[in-house]
Formats: structure tokens, C-alpha cells, sequence
């Protein structure tokens, strides 16, 4: 049994601030360390629940996030990434868990609400629905029959990914009260509670549905200031100065094979 984790960076448990998740900030590196302990926890909750294999995607910023040395033996660790796909070597997983994500932009009190670019993206809609990273991921997932079993990240995070997907299991980290402020768990709660929602998750194996997108997919990203939109995009049409739609045959395709 393949179980493959995409691991982000705001909704791990310690990270209190941007200042952890950025590298070269001043608290990069414990960011890092706070990461790979994550990840660490999650994978030891597979292996208990009768996994015999584990790959994590270190998918915050451009891939070189966690910890090489210092990740589960019994894990395979793919850091980078490939054009046009968001889940390289997925094929032939059970299922995937979204460990520290975070709510959509503009999410009241929500740490570090963001998506895709915090910089650079103001909102996206899929289909006409107002969406953040995680039902978009898990609506690429779905595209390859893979269903999302867990997500980790704050109460913002975890009420979104209910409202999405109502049968997934939610394992909240820490309560978020502004963009750089929250109240955690400490190490040892936060890292029994993810490894318990792990193991929690696929034994739920079955019982979570996939929730595909209709086709076509449309995609609408409203950029953060006016003239953001790339030029090069194929199948894009312009709704107003800083606001695009692009149409294609999957999600995957509308987010990732530009």
C-alpha cells in the first residue's frame, strides 16, 4: 500500500510566523526542522497503519525544504519538481495526505492565508466556486483516482478542507487568530495528533470519495495588482484588468501544463 505525502510549510506544527517558511529568513532553518518532524510524524502513522510504501513531495516554495538526513528511513523523499505535473509519481498510490497546508487567501484570521502565490494571486475560482490550494489539489488528485484521506494546518485550513470534502480527516495543529499569529500545540501533542490522524485516515481508506471537477475545467485567477496576468498563457481570455480565466480539459492542465 502506496501512500503519498504532499508536504507544505505554513500549516506545520511550530511555525508561528513567515519568517520560518521563507528561506534566508531569520528562522528558516528551525522552519526546516519543524517540517521534517512533521512529515516524520505522518510517516510513522503510514507505516503503523499497514503502508509498505511512503513518498513524500517536499512541495513548499521551489522543493528543497525538508531535511534529507534527518527524514524516516522507510520513506523516499522527491524534492523539485517537474513541469505540467503537481504530483510526479503518484501513479499507483492508495491514497495522499496534504500535511501543513493553509487557508485561501483572503480567509479572515487565518495564518498565513495565501494561494499559490501570496504575492501574486489575490483569489481563484474553480468552475465558478471560490476555491484556496487544498480543493484544488485534491481536485487533481482526483483526476488520477487518488483521494485525499487527511489534511494538517490550523482551524481556518481544516474548516475549509470540511467544507470541500466533508468525509476528510482533519488534524489541527494550532488556532490561528491573524496572518503571524497563533496559539500551537506543543512538539510532542502536535506529533502524537498527526501520527493518530494518519493512522485515523487510512483505515478510513474506501470511505473518502474523490471529488472531480466538471469538464471542462475553468479556471479564473484574479491577480494582486493590474497587468499581472502572464502573456503566454494558452486558452486564457481576460475578464477585466487583473482577472483571467483559462480553459482546459483537467485541472491539472488549467493550474500546471502552461
Amino acid at each position: 500500500m502506496k501512500i503519498y505525502i504532499f508536504a507544505d510549510m505554513e500549516g506545520i506544527s511550530g511555525i508561528s510566523h513567515e519568517n520560518y517558511t521563507e528561506p534566508g529568513a531569520v528562522h528558516y532553518a528551525r522552519g526546516q526542522q519543524f517540517l521534517t518532524d512533521d512529515v516524520n510524524a505522518c510517516v510513522r502513522g503510514c507505516f503503523r497503519a499497514g503502508a509498505t510504501e511512503v513518498l513524500i513531495q517536499d512541495g513548499h516554495w521551489s522543493g528543497y525544504n525538508i531535511l534529507w538526513e534527518k527524514l524516516d528511513p522507510r520513506a523516499e523523499l522527491l524534492q523539485g519538481g517537474i513541469q505540467g505535473m503537481r504530483y510526479p509519481g503518484l501513479e499507483g498510490s492508495r491514497a495522499l495526505i496534504l500535511l501543513g497546508y493553509h487557508a485561501k487567501a483572503g480567509t479572515a484570521a487565518a495564518f498565513l492565508d495565501h494561494t499559490y502565490s501570496p504575492r501574486g494571486i489575490q483569489n481563484k475560482w474553480l468552475n465558478g466556486m471560490e476555491v484556496g490550494e487544498f480543493a484544488l489539489d485534491a481536485a487533481v488528485a482526483a483526476e488520477y483516482g487518488v483521494p485525499v484521506i487527511m489534511t494538517s494546518g490550523d482551524d481556518k485550513l481544516c474548516r475549509e478542507a470540511a467544507e470541500w470534502l466533508p468525509e476528510v480527516v482533519t488534524c489541527q495543529v494550532k488556532k490561528a487568530y491573524a496572518v503571524n499569529t497563533v496559539c500551537m500545540l506543543s512538539a510532542e501533542q502536535a506529533h502524537a495528533l498527526i501520527e493518530a490522524k494518519t493512522i485515523e485516515a487510512i483505515d478510513r481508506i474506501g470511505k473518502i470519495p474523490l471529488r472531480k471537477a466538471d469538464t471542462p475545467v475553468v479556471v479564473r485567477t484574479q491577480g494582486a495588482q493590474r497587468n499581472y496576468a502572464p502573456v503566454n498563457l494558452p486558452n486564457y481570455k481576460m475578464i477585466d484588468a487583473r482577472t483571467w480565466e483559462v480553459t482546459a480539459a483537467t485541472v491539472e492542465e488549467a493550474l500546471w501544463k502552461m
